[in-house]
């Protein structure tokens, strides 16, 4: 991981997994000073926690990480927070088309991923909003410039720019996902507080474990589709994520980062 990070304190959402779990990784070894893993998952957090200390990626000598239990669809309150990565969300495995889908099903995943995602940016928003500006020192032209109060990195999907049949619940949420972040980065400019999105396609995470045992034929399907022939691994993710919360991203506000090999260079994108 060549970007690294001037300390800070980082919160990352659905840590005890995936996407997440890779981040904090990440993130220690970018040179935060410390990160606070929140997942629904207490024991899967804190397990997280202890193997960023122990295997010794971190790079700040000051390195602490802690977990705490959160349920990203309930409000939450949080202390000084640099950096905020908010990965936390779930998917739907039924498969259901519109005129099968269940109301129930769309609901939660709406609660967890469109709520959740307003709910933490909320608290974050207005927590970094308080805190003093960082500084940053260029070691290339010994200059100094702000980065503002804090950056937020929404993690989305490839669903959030287009649509694809029988996911319904999750599309939606996540096209709701781009529109909070975006709204956010809008609001937030007067605060001095990035917000950026990812938008991965299949990442070999549980959840992508679970849609291979729900259609056996999907990991031959991206093989054939994708122009790197395979899911994209967890660090490919996280990487570019802490790019985003770095000072080299420091003029990057409301974009959308796709990562996705180039595969939705060729599928027409639908809004919904």
């Amino acid at each position: 991981m060549a970007v690294t990070l001037d300390g800070g304190i980082a919160l990352v959402t659905g840590a005890a997994s995936g996407i997440g779990k890779e981040t904090v990784f990440a993130l220690a070894q970018a040179g935060v000073e410390g990160v606070i893993l929140a997942d629904l998952n207490l024991s899967g957090a804190e397990s997280v926690a202890q193997e960023s200390t122990k295997k010794k990626w971190a790079t700040n000598s000051h390195f602490r990480a802690t977990a705490v239990q959160a349920d990203v669809s309930e409000e939450a309150a949080f202390g000084r927070i640099d950096y905020c990565v908010h990965a936390a969300g779930i998917g739907s495995i039924s498969g259901a088309t519109t005129e099968h889908l269940k109301i129930d099903v769309y609901d939660q995943i709406m609660a967890v991923n469109a709520r959740g995602t307003m709910l933490v940016l909320r608290a974050v928003s207005a927590a970094m909003a308080e805190q003093e500006p960082r500084m940053h020192q260029s070691a290339r032209h010994g200059t100094s410039r702000s980065l503002g109060r804090g950056s937020i990195v929404v993690v989305s999907s490839v669903n959030g720019t287009m649509v694809a049949p029988g996911m319904l619940s999750y599309t939606a949420s996540k096209h709701a996902v781009a529109g909070i972040a975006k709204t956010a980065a809008i609001d937030n400019i007067k605060n001095h507080i990035r917000v950026n999105v990812v938008a991965p396609f299949y990442t070999e995470t549980p959840m992508f474990e679970a849609s291979l045992k729900r259609v056996p034929e999907l990991g031959a399907a991206i093989k054939a589709i994708t122009p790197l022939k395979r899911a994209a691994a967890p660090e490919e993710v996280a990487d570019p994520i802490v790019f985003l919360c770095s000072p080299a991203a420091s003029y990057t506000n409301g974009a959308t980062l796709i990562i996705d090999s180039g595969i939705t260079l060729t599928i027409p994108r639908t809004s919904l």
